[in-house]
Parts: C-alpha cells; sequence; structure tokens
C-alpha cells in the first residue's frame, strides 16, 4: 500500500501529509481534553451555585413553624423533588446527637435525599445501591474525599440489612434513615434494628391510595422492571408505612408534593408537629412513569395507572391474606384520583 501511495503522490509529498493529519490529531486531542477540563469546570462551578442557592433557601424554611405542612419547605438541590427543603424544615424542629445518615436505593447518587445534607450540613453517612459500576463511580468521585461517605454495592434483603448497615461502623441513634429500592421497601424497613434513626423517609406507592394497608409479597430477588411490564407494581401503601412506623415508634408527620415520600419522626420526638391522619396527608401521585407492553412511556391517568396493577398480587397486611389487589377491601381504581 506504501509503495502504490509513494508512486501516485511522491515521498515528499506523503511525509509532510502524514506530518500534517499527526499535528492535527494532536491539535484535536489537545482541543478535547481541553473541553474535557473546561466541562469539569463549568459542572463544579453549577454545583456551587447550586449549593448557595440551596444554602439560602435552607435558612428560609429552617424559620417556618413546627406547624407548617411540608410543601411549604420543599425546594430541590440534589434531590428528585422537594426532599431537600422537606429534610432542613424537619432538622429545625427535631435535634440530632449523631450527625449520621443511611440511605440505599440512590443509583449513582446524582439524584437523591442526602446529598445536600452531606455536602452543605457536613454529614456523613452511608449510601448502598446494586449496581458495583453506580457505587465504584461515587468512590472515585471527590464526594469520597471531600466527606466521610461510604459507599457500598449490596443487593439489599431482609436478611443483610443489618449486617451492611454494621459494617460501616453504624449502629444506634443516628439522623436519618432514607429507604427507597423500589420493591421490597416494606420488608426491609421492618427488619432493620441496627440503627434508630430519628427521622425516616419512605417512598410510598400512591397507585395503592390512602386506605388500605398492602405491599407485594416478600420476594428477595424483586425486580420493579420485572415484577410488571408498568413498572409501576411496587412499594408500600402510605397506610402501611403509617402502621409499620407507628409499630417502630414513629409519628407519620408528612408527604411530598409529588405524592411519593411519606416521612417519619420518631415519638419521642414528634409531639412538636401537628397530629394528622393518613387521609390528610396522602398526595396522589404527580408524575406519569407507566410504561406500556412496548417498554415505552405509556402517560396513563392516574386512574388509568391504577388499573394496569389491579390484577397484581399484594400481601393485604391488615389480614395476612395474599390476593389481587382488586380484590382488597376498601380499594377501587378512582380512590386517590384527587
Amino acid at each position: 500500500m506504501s509503495r502504490i501511495l509513494k508512486k501516485l503522490f511522491g515521498t515528499e509529498r506523503l511525509t509532510k501529509s502524514v506530518g500534517e493529519l499527526e499535528k492535527a490529531s494532536t491539535r484535536t486531542q489537545h482541543d478535547i481534553g481541553s473541553l474535557r477540563v473546561q466541562g469539569e469546570l463549568l459542572a463544579r462551578d453549577v454545583e456551587s451555585l447550586k449549593l448557595l442557592c440551596g444554602q439560602i433557601a435552607a435558612q428560609q424554611v429552617r424559620t417556618l413553624p413546627a406547624g407548617a405542612a411540608l410543601r411549604e419547605s420543599e425546594f430541590q438541590v440534589f434531590s428528585q423533588w422537594g426532599e431537600d427543603g422537606i429534610i432542613q424544615f424537619l432538622l429545625a424542629h427535631v435535634p440530632v446527637a449523631n450527625e449520621v445518615f443511611v440511605e440505599f436505593g440512590v443509583q449513582d447518587y446524582v439524584e437523591s435525599n442526602t446529598r445536600f445534607l452531606l455536602m452543605n450540613n457536613l454529614w456523613s453517612g452511608l449510601i448502598m445501591d446494586g449496581s458495583e459500576e453506580w457505587m465504584a463511580a461515587v468512590r472515585k468521585s471527590n464526594l469520597s474525599w471531600r466527606h466521610t461517605l461510604h459507599a457500598k454495592a449490596a443487593w439489599v434483603t431482609s436478611e443483610n440489612v443489618n449486617d451492611l448497615i454494621s459494617s460501616a461502623g453504624i449502629s444506634g441513634d443516628i439522623g436519618i434513615l432514607s429507604v427507597d429500592i423500589d420493591g421490597m421497601d416494606y420488608w426491609v424497613w421492618k427488619a432493620i434494628n441496627i440503627v434508630q434513626p430519628r427521622i425516616i423517609i419512605v417512598e410510598y406507592n400512591a397507585l395503592f391510595g390512602p386506605d388500605i394497608k398492602v405491599t407485594p409479597p416478600y420476594n428477595p430477588g424483586f425486580e420493579r422492571a420485572k415484577s410488571h411490564h408498568s413498572h409501576l407494581f411496587y412499594g408500600i401503601s402510605l397506610s402501611a408505612i403509617g402502621q409499620l412506623g407507628s409499630e417502630k415508634g414513629y409519628t407519620l408527620v408528612g408527604t411530598n408534593t409529588a405524592g411519593n415520600n411519606a416521612f417519619l419522626v420518631r415519638k419521642d420526638l414528634a409531639s412538636v408537629f401537628p397530629k394528622r391522619n393518613v387521609s390528610e396527608l396522602y398526595r396522589a401521585a404527580r408524575f406519569r412513569e407507566a410504561r406500556g407492553t412496548d417498554g415505552q412511556l405509556a402517560f396513563p391517568t392516574f386512574a388509568e395507572a391504577q388499573a394496569m396493577i389491579a390484577d397484581c398480587i399484594v400481601q393485604d397486611l391488615s389480614t395476612g391474606t395474599q390476593l389481587m389487589l382488586k380484590d382488597v377491601n376498601g380499594w377501587r381504581i378512582g380512590i386517590g384520583t384527587t
């Protein structure tokens, strides 16, 4: 090939062309490297601005009285919805002696309930997710050396959750526990006894409605995407959270506006908050994440989304039986729509 090229272009011309290509390649690599550095600096600046805005918002919500509705305190820095603000509001009224958190189901930790707490309030903590790739990325990030953060890859189950928490040197009285694993949340939370958090955040499935106490039957290998094509069959009903919370010594104090996270405070610290029942605190989900049988987003109404999982088998925690959701006494399509 080189002989043919030399005949066509001549040795001198070919050598010059190759040299120019090498120089162009070097410039391109330099430009790409420069853009990468600029991108990292820009991302750092954006994060600093987000933190600054969050600090200003945090100062404002900390002035709200304990009787304020949680939705009044919502703001988002790193949380998916308004949880960053709600946490700051609760911390203004719940004294915390041990500023430690445990959160599992964080994916890559870009969006989470405790990242603002870590970076703004300088708490320490443990995060867990089933993906080693995501947890490895967190361990390589500046979060791991700038803060005391343990990132552990693990498939969290009722059988191993206490060992996973204690292996990070965490036990007893801590500040916050956040549970969001899109599946066996009820059973895993029920099993936790190694820590006694002052504040607990648990995701609820609004499609179960405000009245019944249900969750999918325990299955340590449960995967939301495989349990039903819609991705909507998972988690706990809000009433079940209220009941289990009470059994474990907690008071349900509110939910977020999006209609997917419940907040509980340990009973010995909850007297400053007004007593409200589940019906008052329940909010139907405002987002539409259902998928059709083709795997694409389907954008159903709330009632249509409820109908999609009506035939799924749930554990009725009031009776201890397993039956289809549509057969649970007190559940019907349309409850919770408004």
